[in-house]
């Protein structure tokens, strides 16, 4: 029996409460499905411009969460021919409508601003609207029903208080509660927004021109809006504190990983070096701790890899999976650790976690593959205690309701803020202070504690501290009337850094974060 006791570095403000085990095992990737199109939907027309990725971040929660895991639900009837063909001429009627949707303007970036607090990088809550457009299977329903059935994180009461009051509308006009959806609806529902505390630490410059730009990215930030994170994201964070604005996303690294991140300034250079890495041209290096000894010489690892569970991004050694390739090679050792040079030489998700967990190496603080979750051995050999697919997601999801420390879905289907497991105030709020015309008052139960900040390199940013006068408070928040537990140092770090990339004629690498013991090793020397 899994003790959720026993999950490491569990972070209080990362994900949703619980989750729903509806249509997760091994489902087929993504697609750009109504909601999932539309979570970020200020993200449109720069998305188009970057290559997909599975996941950015640590791990990935289900885009349905519910208060309970309830049963799934009865499969529904198959489609007609004519539902089909009427479906997919919907969706050519509103393809146009789709790409008129506004970029990444000013006016979003000023949406909310920073400060800084206890060592973290905070957002001030703002308002923001999530849009969808109806999905096929729910023209014709309630749109009461269609929301207290697809979207759990809140009862049907309160979706029903939103339509009533107005702030869930179809075409951005207010509708009655037992209104039916019909095709072309869009869906617009005004949330107060509370993003996950990031890191304090810069995002450094390594390289600039006007092609390119390449920053070494601290960990716990995530490379661009998904889930909980919009303003605390590094495409934001450049655009707000560095005024480098409509970046090309070419790769990714997770949420908690550090290191190396290359965008594009223009869309030549941004398909160039996309299609380098397609083509397998850009050799990677990373730098890891791992527990014990590693062994000597270069280790190369050939296992195949499967995602267990695209909606929650697990993945595991099996026969069925692709075909990935890494090597590894020690350089040194710290204690009961080794510092361990990685190569992956294919680009799977998880890829080096997963390899490292199958030699029984694991990263010291992987939050996910160091974890008994996987069986006693922790998914050495392959070994996850005799679980099934179905099992392994289970135990995480009912680990993750316990302790709640899944990241959330990249373009999850969430269209209102999710609740986290916290403190109720034992205050309430001054009524005097709401102003509810315009959606915004004063909090007068947060108190601002700056600690210094640690050295940075390149671009300074002013340390802002908590402003009474620049936060918002909406009275039906479920966020606003709870106290949260900031994230601990561990909370916010996992021992694998982006060291180096190199491609066609360029040639990039970071500085080396304080656990990979830079002092001790000699890293010019390593390849030669």
């Amino acid at each position: 029996m899994i003790n959720p006791k026993c999950v490491q570095h569990a972070h209080i403000q990362q994900g949703d409460e619980t989750v729903n085990i509806e249509n997760i095992i091994r489902a087929v990737p993504p697609t750009n499905s109504a909601i999932g199109e539309s979570v970020e939907t200020n993200m449109i027309d720069q998305e188009a411009q970057s290559p997909k990725s599975t996941h950015d971040g640590d791990l990935q929660v289900l885009s349905t969460i519910q208060k309970d895991l309830s049963p799934l639900p009865k499969k529904r009837n198959t489609i007609s021919t004519d539902e089909l063909f009427d479906a997919k001429r919907v969706k050519l009627d509103t393809k146009s409508l789709k790409t008129k949707r506004p970029g990444l303007t000013d006016e979003k970036y000023d949406e909310t601003s920073y400060y800084f607090e206890n060592g973290l990088r905070k957002v001030y809550p703002y308002f923001f609207t999530f849009t969808t457009f109806t999905k096929g299977r729910w023209v014709g329903e309630k749109i009461l029903d269609v929301f207290a059935r697809e979207f759990r994180a809140h009862p049907a009461e309160e979706y029903k208080r939103s339509i009533e009051t107005g702030k869930l509308t179809v075409n951005y006009e207010k509708v009655p509660v037992d209104y039916r959806l019909k095709h072309n609806d869009l869906l617009a529902n005004i949330v107060h927004r509370h993003e996950v505390p990031v890191s304090l630490q810069s995002i450094t410059i390594v390289h600039m021109d006007e092609d390119i730009v390449v920053v070494n990215k601290p960990a716990s930030i995530p490379v661009h809006p998904c889930g909980r994170y919009r303003h605390n994201t590094v495409v934001f964070i450049l655009a707000k504190s560095h005024n480098l604005k409509n970046l090309r996303t070419i790769h990714r690294l997770d949420r908690l990983t550090s290191g190396l991140l290359i965008f594009g300034r223009t869309s030549k250079k941004a398909r160039e070096l996309e299609q380098q890495i397609r083509n397998r041209q850009v050799q990677k290096e990373y730098v890891c701790r791992v527990e014990g000894r590693f062994p000597d010489g270069i280790i190369e690892c050939n296992e195949p890899i499967q995602v267990v569970s695209y909606k929650i991004g697990v993945c595991r050694v099996s026969p069925n999976g692709k075909d990935c390739r890494t090597t590894f090679r020690r350089i040194s050792e710290v204690g009961d650790c080794s510092i361990v040079l990685c190569k992956p030489l294919t680009g799977r998700m998880h890829q080096i976690r997963v390899h490292l967990q199958y030699l029984g190496y694991p990263i010291v603080n992987d939050p996910l593959y160091n974890h008994e979750v996987f069986g006693p051995s922790k998914g050495r050999g392959g070994d996850i205690g005799g679980k099934s697919d179905e099992q392994l997601i289970n135990n995480l999801i009912k680990i993750h309701n316990a302790e709640n420390w899944l990241g959330v879905e990249e373009g999850g289907d969430v269209l209102m803020g999710n609740p986290l497991k916290c403190e109720i105030k034992t205050s309430v709020p001054n009524e005097d202070l709401i102003e509810i015309g315009a959606q915004n008052s004063k909090i007068t139960s947060m108190v601002a504690s700056i600690t210094e900040a640690p050295p940075q390199t390149g671009h300074e940013e002013p340390i802002d501290p908590f402003d009474l006068n620049k936060t918002t408070y909406d009275p039906h928040c479920h966020e606003c009337k709870v106290n949260y537990r900031d994230p601990n140092a561990k909370d916010l770090l996992m021992y694998l850094h982006a060291w180096k990339y190199k491609g066609v004629d360029w040639e990039y690498r970071t500085e080396l974060p304080d656990w990979a013991c830079k002092e001790l090793i000699d890293y010019d020397t390593i390849d030669q």
